[in-house]
């Protein structure tokens, strides 16, 4: 059967080779250690503690909440005292107000940890409650609170279930990893799913430079009737969310404003390790509180895949697992196609982060940019069919609303623009800049809008 695949997009090396065939390794925080959990880990509301200075807290208690219907809590990963609660740095730059705990190094868990819960004789809303009660969000980057994707509007008949298994970011492969080790808990995460979406298929995509992580996924649902394995061609961003429906549909998200959403075309699609905590916080009551996140580059002296608390500080982490081999040039929180650089290591690991890459100087060499030479190779590798070139322009000249006509919103930032480019020019990051300035000017207006319809 040929692999599938979309339209467009790029080739570059999976680097996967430094760490692919590293078995997951647990890293706890030494005792004493501060961990620090900032308050917004998620798309939507910011949480606000319900934790005080002082207070004693156990592994898997929630530290902080928010009533807003778009968040999801926040869980401590260990046992020990509230130490502070002030500003850290997160993996993506930003600074936030965060609650510090000091880890005793006893990891005593909360009560009703361990508990397996009945789901097949739970509601949707039961099973939906439970799982936004475990703090469960799209772990592939995004952070989209998991309980509300898993409940679309009824008019949306829902038939694929979709797993991202595809991890086509280089150099990450934890996914790939707990494919091979803990399948079995995929597996039952995507159970709890179904059984949301009865009439639904499910579908687990993994990308063919991974046999065998298709083998073994293969192997233990073929004798399930409603799942699947779906072989991906290997080719980036086959990962992304409408990228991988039309792979395995060959259904489009039509791009609208507002945004259409998967479930628009039948479809509901989490990551590897999303569909895993969905599974822990169903058969296990246990709240988000660790991952596994990929460490790589050929400064790391272990790279490999490693369990963590989140909250561990990532400097923490380096330091456990024996720093660098040669003085690392440059950080990336997560992949290299769209991953942010960090400045330091001294931030906070958070739900959504699934690696850090650590590159020598020759790694992180950029070419000088130069002039465009309208080649075009910009528009034939773009995944969403978009003029990046084009878009730059207006980006550079600070024409906003024009970048918004020329759908410069619907950019998925997968940076297929700039790895193509022959003159090196810095395409997603001049586009990922400008969407923010078109979003707020959007905002603005629509608030404005509002604004004059309350004084009719």
């Amino acid at each position: 059967m040929q692999a599938l695949t979309f339209k467009r997009g790029v080739h570059p090396d999976d680097c996967k080779r430094y760490s692919a065939d590293k078995a997951i390794e647990v890293i706890l925080p030494k005792e004493n250690a501060e961990m620090f959990y900032p308050m917004s880990q998620h798309i939507g509301a910011p949480c606000e503690p319900i934790v005080a200075v002082g207070d004693y807290v156990k592994a898997g208690q929630k530290i902080a909440e928010t009533g807003a219907f778009m968040s999801s809590p926040i869980f401590s990963s260990v046992s020990g005292t509230v130490k502070d609660i002030r500003p850290m740095l997160v993996p993506g730059g930003a600074t936030v107000k965060s609650i510090v705990i000091e880890n005793d190094g006893k990891f005593e868990m909360a009560d009703g940890i361990g508990t397996k819960l009945d789901y097949e004789n739970m509601s949707n809303t039961e099973i939906c409650a439970a799982i936004k009660a475990a703090g469960v969000v799209g772990l592939g980057g995004a952070g989209f609170p998991t309980h509300i994707k898993l409940a679309p509007p009824p008019d949306k008949k829902i038939d694929y279930i979709i797993i991202n298994a595809a991890e086509c970011e280089p150099y990450l492969t934890c996914d790939y990893r707990v494919m091979l080790e803990q399948p079995e808990k995929i597996i039952r995460g995507l159970k709890i799913m179904l059984k949301l979406h009865p009439n639904a298929k499910g579908v687990i995509g993994i990308e063919n430079n991974k046999p065998e992580a298709i083998k073994v996924m293969s192997e233990l649902v073929k004798d399930i009737p409603n799942i699947e394995v779906a072989e991906l061609l290997m080719k980036y961003p086959q990962g992304a969310e409408k990228q991988l429906i039309y792979s395995i549909t060959k259904r489009e998200v039509p791009s609208t404003t507002p945004p259409s959403l998967p479930a628009d075309v039948g479809c509901i699609v989490d990551n590897v390790a999303t569909v895993m905590a969905i599974g822990d916080a169903i058969y296990e009551s246990k709240p988000l509180m660790d991952r596994v996140i990929t460490v790589s580059g050929g400064a790391a002296k272990n790279p490999g895949n490693y369990q963590i608390k989140i909250g561990m500080k990532i400097s923490d982490l380096m330091e456990a697992i024996g720093g660098f081999s040669v003085e690392p040039a440059k950080f990336i929180a997560g992949g290299p196609m769209m991953g942010p650089s960090m400045y330091t290591l001294d931030v906070a690991s958070v739900k959504t982060t699934s690696g850090l890459l650590c590159f020598t100087k020759e790694e992180a060499y950029i070419p000088p940019e130069r002039g465009c030479i309208r080649c075009g190779k910009c528009v034939e590798h773009c995944p969403m069919g978009l003029m990046p070139f084009e878009l730059n322009r207006l980006a550079i000249k600070g024409l906003a609303e024009e970048f918004g006509n020329n759908h410069g919103m619907d950019c998925i930032e997968c940076g297929s623009c700039s790895f193509e480019c022959p003159a090196k020019r810095q395409l997603a990051q001049s586009i990922r800049a400008m969407k923010k300035i078109e979003g707020g000017r959007r905002a603005a207006a629509a608030a404005a809008a509002r604004a004059a319809a309350e004084k009719k």
